[in-house]
Formats: structure tokens, sequence, C-alpha cells
């Protein structure tokens, strides 16, 4: 059984998943390198995905490591957050409405991530990435972007596995880099796209219709996935506003829209999947399913998986820790309503890199997958060799 790390976009929610990768350490036995041949992530959850697979050593302390990162994480690690970094990126995103609409020399968007980039260059060892390759510890790492020519989904991969083409959606095999990270990340508008091999590429979350496919095209036939969306099973009545939506809140729809609501429609899609190969009789010839894509007709098969997400809406402690953001970012935010009173709190979860938030979101991954520790152990198999 081939086991693949899903890792789901959500900009500074993506804290949620350093907690259940810790509990999933100390959950491990502690010699336990990886326990996912395949790692595949998309935007922040790439970042997150790299960040396992380009360290060496137990998981116990690649998760720690992970953590620490994130629990002193800042705003200003991620982007500028000095008045005058905003300003002038405002600045040049409105003069290229002069342009018809592009910047000339570089990507056009509202904050400059460039002290991301650095801090990814000193945290990530893309060496150890190959090394594990050859030594068989992984099969291959996924890190999925977006196409602006084409709009296409492209999973950047690196592994022994050939490259694919589905409709809407690539595979391609190669070297990765700071660059894919940095695409992958590039929320659009907010931060800029990023040029590899002469075209543009934007945060993958965006049109990305299967965000499991990459790992299932990688090889996987069991699926731990780690979400950043409020569970739906709880679901709380939200208070009608008494105006019309802000800016803010409609930036968080679109947001939401691209980083929480396609794998949740995968989910249900493989949970179908799963039922029908299932009640299916023995006597029956295989099922086959049409894809549509290409003449590939693929034969089901069941798909073990086990899927983990936040049990407290995100939205609300990104209320409780908006004071936190430096304060060019609080004026900006407040402008275009990202404030409970403005409905449009879930904008600010995106952005929200600072400690306070990070910590409480790592502790409540971890809680949440301490109590399924239970399936998280049956799940790894783990509750055999008590």
């Amino acid at each position: 059984m081939t086991t693949a790390l899903v890792l789901s976009g959500g900009g500074a929610r993506a804290a949620y998943q350093v907690g259940v990768l810790k509990a999933l350490g100390q959950l491990l036995p502690r010699t336990s390198h990886n326990p996912f041949p395949i790692i595949c992530g998309t935007s922040a959850g790439a970042i997150n995905a790299l960040a396992i697979a380009g360290r060496p050593g137990p998981f116990r302390l690649r998760a720690r490591k992970l953590e620490a990162i994130w629990r002193n994480m800042h705003a200003e690690d991620v982007y500028r957050t000095d008045v005058w970094g905003v300003l002038k990126n405002t600045l040049l995103l409105s003069l290229s409405l002069m342009r018809s609409g592009y910047g000339i020399g570089r990507s056009v968007a509202l904050l400059d991530n460039s002290p991301l980039q650095h801090l990814l260059e000193n945290y990530i060892r893309f060496r150890h990435i190959d090394e594990a390759i050859l030594s068989g510890e992984l099969m291959a790492v996924c890190a999925t972007a977006m196409d602006y020519a084409s709009g296409k989904s492209v999973a950047f991969f690196q592994g022994n596995h050939g490259s694919w083409t589905r409709s809407r959606r690539h595979g391609i095999r190669t070297g990765l880099n700071i660059d894919h990270l940095m695409a992958s990340s590039a929320i659009p508008l907010i931060f800029p796209a990023r040029d590899i091999n002469t075209r543009y590429y934007g945060d993958g979350a965006m049109r990305q219709l299967k965000p499991l496919s990459p790992a299932l095209h990688l090889g996987a036939d069991r699926i731990f996935v780690i979400g950043v969306s409020d569970n739906p099973s709880h679901d709380q009545e939200v208070a009608t506003p008494q105006h019309s939506p802000s800016v803010a809140q409609m930036i968080g729809h679109l947001l939401n829209s691209a980083f929480i609501d396609s794998i949740e429609s995968d989910l249900e899609t493989l949970k179908a999947i799963n039922k029908l190969v299932k009640t299916r009789k023995s006597s029956d010839p295989d099922v086959t399913l049409d894809t549509g894509e290409q003449t590939e007709v693929s034969p089901l098969k069941y798909i073990d998986h086990l899927c983990i997400s936040p049990t407290t809406p995100i939205d609300d402690i990104a209320q409780k820790y908006f004071h936190e953001l430096p304060q060019s970012m609080k004026l900006f935010l407040r402008a275009i309503g990202a404030t409970k009173k403005g409905g449009g709190s879930s904008a600010t979860s995106y952005l929200l890199f600072e400690p306070g938030f990070c910590r409480e979101l790592i502790q409540l991954g971890y809680a949440d997958a301490m109590t399924q520790k239970e399936a998280i152990e049956a799940f790894f198999g783990l509750d055999k060799v008590k």
C-alpha cells in the first residue's frame, strides 16, 4: 500500500496542518522517518509539503522544526508590511491599469512576498529531496500551480513517474526549486505571479478541480488529507448581516471557493466511488470509469483515506488576533471590511501570519488529530503493533 500526504492551501490557515503533523509525529514510532512515500501540496500546503520532504531525519523531528518556524512567524517574514512597501505595490498595481492591466518587467500584486522566498531558501533542503528519492524513502513530491496563459492546473512533481495530461490539468516532471513554491503560493492580486520557463504561474488552488488527482497519478492507493476548512459537520448558524457584502467578504468567499470547496468536493466524489466499489458484487466484471480525458478508461478501485479538518471555525479565531497585524495591514483590511463588523474575517485569516493566530491553529490541529487518535492509528496500522 502506498500512502500519500495531501496538504491543501490556505495562506496562514496552513498552520493548522502543522499541528496535525506534530500529533502524527508523536503517534508514529520514534524512529519513523517518513510514512508518506508521496507528498503533495498546494499553495501554503506545498510549502509545508516540501518542508517535510526537504529535511532529513525522523518524521517527529521534521514536524517539530516546522512547528518552530510557524510558532514564531510574523507577517513581515512572509510579505513586506512597512507602509512604503504596501503603498508602492498598491501604486504599481494602479499604474498597471494604464498599461492594459499588466506590469512591465515584474508581476503586479498588492503585496511583496520576497521575505517569504528568503525564509524558504534558508529552510528547505531541495537537495535532500533528490537523496530521498534515490534512497527509496520518497517516490514523488508535488507542488501544484496554475498556468495563467492556459488557465490549467499544473502539478510540478519530482520523482520516477511519467508526466500526464488530463482535462484542464497537467503533471510535469521536473526538479523542484524555490520558483515552484513561490508560484504555487502566489494568491492572485495579493502576491505576484512567478515566471517559470517564460510562463507565469499563480496559486495552485485556482482552477484546481481535482486536488486529490496528483497523488493518485503518482501511485497512491491511500490518502491522508489535512484540510483547512471549517468542518462541515460543525456548521453554525451565521447572523444575517445588516449591510451589503464588503469587498473583503466577497474576497473571502472567492478564496474559500478556491482553497476549500474543491477538496471537499473531490473527497465527496472519492467517497461515492469507494461506496460503488464496495457494494458491487464479486461476480460482476471489473467496473470501469470512462474519464472523458483523452481515450483513457481506468478501473475503479477503492482508495482508503482519512481527512483531518478544523473543528473550530477558523474565521472566529482570526477575529481574536486581528490586532496582531502590522498597522499598515490593519488599515488596509479595515478599509475593505476585513473585520467582524464588515463580515470579512475569512479574508483576514489567509494573511494573519502572526504568532498568536498560528499557535492557536497549531494547537487546534494537534487537538483535532489526537481526538482521532484511534482512526489515525488504524489508518497507519499502529494499532496492530501495540
